[in-house]
């Protein structure tokens, strides 16, 4: 892809000029953001009096790499409250660097942003969970993070957070029960609460790889999201996870089944109504 520049790092001034531009570009001042995972692009179609920015007309921002992800921010408002939401996220598989991949929560939060909402498609490890499955994130195993590839790796700038962040909590408990009232409210009964695993990727795991993490107590899997929470944790805002279960899973050898990126879009498609349901009913339950 042209003109796309990876191992660049941003400051705090640098991701200070990015909000300055759009708070000249929009006039609302929102205090929820959301993050569309792959396939989840039409989760901001539900926000009313869009402002439609696309990644590629902001100085200095990234641009997504992967199908599945439309490269734009929506402003709008959803049940009475003014959101940002980003269809489209960055990777570290793309070859972005840490400091780009934690860029969309560091934005976020000097936009003025309290309450974070990250989605994401991930394969189910558990063996109770189907496609289709909304998982709430209640926790999650950062295996690069653990080796040394934490988003907060390098100098420290105070104006973010501290040096040594917490992550208890970090998907805070207040909107997790929010999460499993507005289910109800919306009449959707699989929805789940389980521990997500973030990899490296681009390549999908080995069945070795998936028993080990069940074992680990593993829920589902993907490739995204863990990232950005570590970032919005460091920075103090509230955190919201939700995946969607797009496939099994393939733990077994004796099986020709393969995983692949179309059954995460096609999951998502088909899914689509019920991730807009529970996002709307959440916001019209969350007081900011």
């Amino acid at each position: 892809m042209k003109n796309v520049k990876y191992n660049e790092n941003y400051s705090y001034e640098d991701v200070e000029a990015i909000c300055k531009f759009l708070l000249e570009k929009s006039h609302y001042r929102p205090k929820i953001g959301i993050i569309c995972g792959s396939g989840l692009s039409n989760l901001a179609d539900i926000l009313q009096e869009q402002e439609v920015i696309a990644y590629s007309d902001i100085p200095n921002f990234p641009t997504c790499t992967v199908q599945g992800h439309r490269a734009c921010l929506v402003f709008g408002i959803l049940n009475d409250k003014p959101v940002i939401c980003m269809q489209g996220r960055f990777h570290k598989y793309e070859g972005y660097s840490t400091s780009k991949v934690a860029l969309p929560a560091r934005l976020m939060y000097l936009l003025g942003v309290e309450i974070m909402i990250v989605t994401n498609a991930a394969g189910g490890i558990n063996s109770d969970y189907d496609p289709g499955n909304i998982m709430i994130i209640k926790d999650h195993i950062n295996f690069p993070g653990m080796a040394g590839g934490s988003v907060l790796r390098g100098p420290n700038d105070e104006r973010f957070g501290p040096r040594f962040p917490t992550m208890n909590n970090v998907y805070n408990d207040k909107l997790r029960e929010l999460v499993k009232v507005a289910a109800k409210n919306c009449g959707i009964s699989n929805i789940r609460e389980g521990v997500y695993c973030f990899l490296g990727g681009p390549s999908f795991e080995t069945v070795a790889e998936l028993r080990f993490l069940k074992a680990a107590g593993v829920d589902a899997v993907g490739m995204s999201t863990v990232p950005e929470v570590v970032a919005a944790g460091h920075c103090g805002l509230k955190v919201c996870g939700l995946s969607l279960i797009s496939n099994k899973a393939i733990m077994d050898y004796d099986t020709d089944d393969k995983p692949n990126h179309e059954e995460v879009l096609d999951t998502g498609k088909t899914s689509c109504a019920n991730i807009q349901s529970l996002v709307s009913d959440l916001l019209r339950l969350i007081e900011v």
